[in-house]
């Protein structure tokens, strides 16, 4: 069977070709840009930090999503799935590094990062046994929390910026926001097949557009970046490690690990692929090194990318060669400084209604895995109750607990990191562990 199936990739490879290949590794990346793109520049601006850094958060964020992309297909006895899976940044790290930067500074972030590599590496033979404690109840509580505290930056990058500043809420903002948001939704309701998958893509260019019209664009960044450029291992400064920190990262890890694990089980699906515990190992293993390499470079934590599911499922692919290509156009984009720089030409209000519809889409991401939940049970009504009432709450108000002592407050304050506790806590003290079908 095993060798039926090799012939039948063979087949499937010589038929397709390299030109082939190579357009369809092409819309693997065109699909997941814009995801990949979002994650540095919502924590660069988070972040306030300059054009330069920028720049290079940017393209080599962009080179190590092909550097994962490949640690994935690449099969050996201790790594890699082997699945036509593209690795991109984890658009729910976005609000808790945001908030570690804000605390605790740069160094704690890639600290983080680094611990919760190791610690994905590390609990990759057990995490079937601890992924009973994530079942959608939980993690479907915790993804919504967090889109839902994302949406206040998105509303307030829509207004211009930061919403102390006298221009906040200028109309020409508003209508750049707004505009957004409609072509996106123009996009995505009428567009087809692969241009209904850039929906937010064409969004964000058609919203630049505009701006550059409007007087809105400012092209320096792209004229100070240089042609080329290599990745520098701890560019921001050396990694601190918060205990915090570290915490809040893991819990982000184990999500984007429950996430990926449903990546994985849906194209093992498609491509007809047994998907094994031998096979979730390699692939949460590759999934940690590189979230490690994403702390070593100051890059962010790596995830199998769902957008692209659905187009293995449109194109038909079975083989892992388009993804090859869409592995090495990725890295060769993230050498080149000037296509990173790209990305910072768009305003800070187109940015933010592309924003809106993305956080919004991690809640209804959220949401549509609670409806796997039975709410016929009033245990489990009330963990999500008091999960998203911790969550977002003593998200809105760090300060309600400022007068604990500093190891309590530290977490307290954090309210992704209640929201995932408490819905652990409560689950298990209603539900226990249920066997996994």
């Amino acid at each position: 069977m095993g060798s039926g199936k090799s012939q039948k990739d063979q087949n499937v490879h010589s038929e397709q070709g390299n030109g082939k290949s190579a357009i369809l590794g092409l819309q693997h990346l065109l699909a997941m840009y814009a995801g990949a793109v979002a994650v540095p520049l919502l924590i660069g601006t988070g972040l306030n930090f300059n054009s330069e850094q920028m720049t290079y958060l940017i393209s080599i964020d962009i080179f190590m999503c092909g550097i994962a992309t490949l640690l994935q297909l690449t099969v050996n006895r201790f790594f890699g799935i082997g699945l036509p899976v593209v690795l991109g940044c984890a658009i729910q790290a976005v609000a808790p590094l945001i908030m570690i930067g804000s605390d605790k500074g740069v160094g704690a972030i890639y600290g983080s990062i680094i611990a919760s590599g190791i610690f994905v590496v590390l609990v990759s033979g057990i995490f079937s046994k601890i992924k009973k404690l994530f079942p959608p109840l939980v993690t479907g509580t915790v993804i919504t929390v967090i889109g839902l505290t994302l949406i206040p930056v998105a509303v307030e990058k829509m207004g211009g910026g930061s919403a102390a500043a006298p221009s906040f809420g200028d109309p020409e903002n508003l209508l750049l926001a707004f505009v957004t948001i409609l072509l996106i939704i123009v996009v995505q309701t009428w567009g087809r097949g692969f241009i209904k998958s850039i929906a937010v893509l064409i969004g964000l260019v058609g919203g630049t557009v505009l701006a550059a019209i409007l007087g809105h664009v400012d092209l320096a960044p792209v004229g100070e970046a240089t042609w080329f450029h290599f990745p520098q291992p701890f560019y921001f400064g050396t990694p601190t490690f918060d205990v915090s920190s570290i915490l809040l990262m893991i819990i982000i890890s184990i999500v984007s690990m429950v996430e990926s694990t449903g990546v994985y089980f849906a194209l093992g699906d498609i491509t007809g692929k047994h998907v094994g515990e031998e096979e979730l190992k390699k692939g949460y293993r590759a999934e940690g090194l590189a979230v490690i390499l994403g702390g070593l470079f100051n890059t962010f934590p790596y995830t199998g990318f769902s957008q692209n599911v659905g187009l293995v499922q449109l194109s038909g692919i079975k083989t892992r060669r388009p993804i090859y290509y869409s592995a090495i156009f990725l890295i060769i984009l993230g050498l080149l400084p000037k296509v990173g720089a790209v990305a910072q030409i768009i305003p800070e209000a187109v940015l933010g209604g592309g924003m809106l519809v993305m956080f919004g889409m991690v809640a209804v991401q959220g949401m549509r895995m609670l409806s796997k939940v039975d709410y016929t049970n009033d245990k489990n009504l009330l963990v999500i109750a008091i999960s998203i009432g911790f969550g977002l709450g003593f998200n809105m108000l760090p300060t309600l607990f400022q007068q604990m002592p500093a190891t309590v407050s530290m977490f307290t304050g954090n309210g992704i990191v209640m929201s995932s506790l408490t819905a652990i806590i409560l689950n298990l003290l209603f539900n226990g562990i249920k066997k996994e079908q």
